[in-house]
């Protein structure tokens, strides 16, 4: 059956899969095997295709980082509004953000880090993307929890709150951790709510 779509939407549509089978042959494949002509045959794309879009293998990765970043946003965005008060909603918040942080999307972001940093010139094309990202996870974070983000002692909670989620990201990348990772959650929750009272 002949794809009717404008030219331009069929062009969209096929970058938007080539770079979420990018991501998933990083996450899954890691970095070597994660090559262009494998990526291709992935996703059903000629070697072609994919060079008409990303000339370049680094170009491709790049890419993909950056899509990565627009969807691990676009998951903590979804986070609904907390409700309720207390130990409870601070508790939803920080385990919306674990699993906005965690996933297939940081295992993927993990494998283009490992290789970034003893590569000088994709590490300076990937820092700046992680700080975007790092900025707009941290504030997030402070509208979800309604926190005081010129207190320098709750802005150093937050970011202890989002370091520890990479760090329960981290520790699920071999094995199932989620057990856990929802003990951990729960007693920093109730630990975060006791010094955002005391703060307040």
């Amino acid at each position: 059956m002949t794809d009717v779509r404008p030219k331009q939407d069929r062009s969209r549509a096929t970058r938007q899969r080539l770079l979420e089978t990018t991501i998933r042959c990083l996450a899954t494949h890691g970095w070597e095997a994660s090559t262009v002509g494998f990526i291709a045959a992935e996703a059903g794309i000629s070697r072609g295709a994919v060079q008409h879009h990303y000339r370049t293998r680094e170009a491709l990765i790049l890419g993909a980082l950056e899509f990565m970043f627009e969807e691990r946003a676009a998951l903590l965005d979804a986070l609904p509004e907390p409700t309720g008060t207390g130990p409870d909603r601070v508790h939803r918040v920080v385990e919306g953000l674990v699993e906005g942080i965690g996933g297939e999307l940081f295992k993927a972001a993990l494998q283009v880090w490992t290789v970034a940093a003893a590569d000088p010139e994709l590490r300076a094309a990937v820092v700046p993307l992680e700080r975007r990202f790092a900025r707009g996870v941290h504030e997030r974070a402070v509208r979800l929890l309604g926190a005081d983000d010129d207190d320098p002692e709750i802005r150093g909670l937050i970011q202890a709150t989002l370091d520890l989620a990479r760090g329960l990201a981290l520790a699920d990348v071999l094995t199932d951790d989620s057990r856990r990772r929802a003990r951990v959650v729960r007693a920093w929750s109730v630990q975060l709510t006791s010094a955002l009272s005391a703060a307040d």
